[in-house]
This record gives structure tokens, C-alpha cells and sequence, in this order.
């Protein structure tokens, strides 16, 4: 997909990861409409981009609203024909904690943001990405979604994150196989772990033990390194139905 051409709605566009991204495909000369819960931070970031972005008050567990979102950024755009699902949660607790056992409401919650959040806005998106002018190879568009290396590699505390993100991976071969007779390629990347707002605020001592676990380069993901994937994602159209680790060789055991 030729970079000027690009119209994507980016979910959690207000801020990290996908903030990241959106500021890559206005500076590409390509278009973005911003999906996210923080119409003050959307409201900030569109004033950053500029009249190639526009803001979007989503919720991605709304099925109605998500329609409804799809259609505003269609309008706004003047087409669609890519998103990019970054909006999540960490949901952070243990099975059994100090208090007893996890709440079923936070593993439920954690999962219908970061999972069904993500197949809600993914099919929408396709409902109206399927009927986009066809470009080369017959391509009319791209969903990336963003998984975790915790998908593979979930760590104590991470049950309910690690198994939302691991629907991600599940989910991303067979709606890639789905939708390739409408021209749709689907990925994923999965960062290991990145300086964004989700991760602000760990100790300094907690920060240098993630980074002593990577082998190169041993520091945190930059989100412009996350933003260059999604370019480069954007442009291979032979990139389809597969996942991109992130993560500079970072095995978390």
C-alpha cells in the first residue's frame, strides 16, 4: 500500500503504541482517524497532527458505537482501507492474590478490551474496507493487530493479559484466510516491552532488570520503532496472516 494513500483507523490513538503510529502515517502523508476513551489526550493529539487526523470518543466493546465510529471515520477520511488496533488494558493480578482469588470481572474485562475490543472494531472495519476501491495484487486493506510477547511467554500476575493476547495470536491466521478474498491482509506485531504509558512510572530498579534481559539492544522499544512496523507492515503486501515479535530477542522465562 503506497504510504500517501493510507487511511487508518488506530485504536488507543491518543496516546503510546498507537499515538506512535499515527504520528508515522501523517508524516507518510497518509490519513488517521483516532479511536480512543480520552477525549482530552484526542483532543491534544489531534491538534499535534494536524487536519489529517480527526478524533473519534470509542468505546471497543460497543458494537453499536464501533459501527457508528466506522462509518464518522469513513466520512472524515474520504475512504478506509487500514487499522490499527492498539487499544488495551494490562489487567495485572495474580489467580490467587493476598485478598483470594481474582475477581472474574477483571479477567473478563481484560479480555473484552484487548481481545473482543479487537475483533469488534477488526470486522466493522472490514465491512466497510470490502467495498474499497482495489489497489495492487488487488489489495484494499490492512488490520494489524497488536498482541504481546506475553502471549508466549505470560509471566505470574500476566494471566488474564497473557490469555487476551493470546486470542490475538489465535485470531490472526484465520481472518487473514477469511478475509483474503476481499483483498484484507491481517497481522499482528507483538512488542516485548516498550516506554509508553502502560509501562510509565516502574522503578528505575525494575526497568534495569527488563533491559538486562534483552539482548540487543539492551534498553526498552522506542514506540517510533513500534511505528516503523506498522509502515513497514502497511507496505508488504505479501506480510499476511502471521506475527511480528518486537522485542530485541527478549525471552521472558
Amino acid at each position: 500500500m503506497d504510504a500517501t494513500q493510507v487511511k487508518a483507523i488506530i485504536t488507543g490513538g491518543a496516546s503510546g503504541l498507537g499515538l506512535a503510529a499515527a504520528r508515522r502515517i501523517v508524516a507518510d502523508a497518509g490519513r488517521v482517524a483516532l479511536f480512543d476513551v480520552n477525549a482530552e489526550r484526542g483532543a491534544e493529539a489531534v491538534a499535534e497532527l494536524g487536519a489529517a487526523a480527526s478524533f473519534h470518543l470509542a468505546d471497543v466493546t460497543d458494537e453499536a458505537g464501533i459501527v457508528a465510529c466506522v462509518e464518522a471515520a469513513h466520512a472524515a477520511m474520504g475512504g478506509l482501507n487500514a487499522v490499527v488496533n492498539c487499544a488495551g488494558v494490562l489487567g495485572a493480578g495474580r489467580v490467587l492474590g493476598k485478598h483470594g482469588p481474582m475477581p472474574l470481572s477483571t479477567f473478563e474485562t481484560t479480555v473484552r478490551i484487548n481481545l473482543v475490543g479487537s475483533f469488534n472494531v477488526a470486522k466493522a472495519a472490514a465491512a466497510r474496507i470490502q467495498n474499497e476501491p482495489a489497489g495492487a495484487d488487488g489489495e484494499r486493506g490492512v488490520i494489524i493487530h497488536t498482541a504481546s510477547i506475553a502471549a508466549w511467554e505470560g509471566q505470574i500476575g500476566q494471566a488474564a493479559y497473557a490469555a487476551s493476547k493470546g486470542g490475538i495470536l489465535g485470531l490472526t491466521l484465520p481472518m487473514a484466510r477469511e478475509l483474503a478474498r476481499f483483498g484484507i491482509r491481517v497481522l499482528t506485531i507483538a512488542p516485548g516491552v516498550f516506554l509508553t504509558p502502560m509501562a510509565g512510572g516502574m522503578p528505575d530498579a525494575v526497568r534495569q532488570s527488563l533491559e538486562a534481559q534483552i539482548p540487543f539492544p539492551s534498553r526498552l522499544g522506542d514506540p517510533v520503532e513500534f511505528a516503523d512496523a506498522v509502515a513497514f507492515a502497511l507496505k508488504n503486501r505479501f506480510l499476511n496472516g502471521t506475527a511480528l515479535r518486537l522485542d530485541g530477542a527478549m525471552r521472558m522465562v
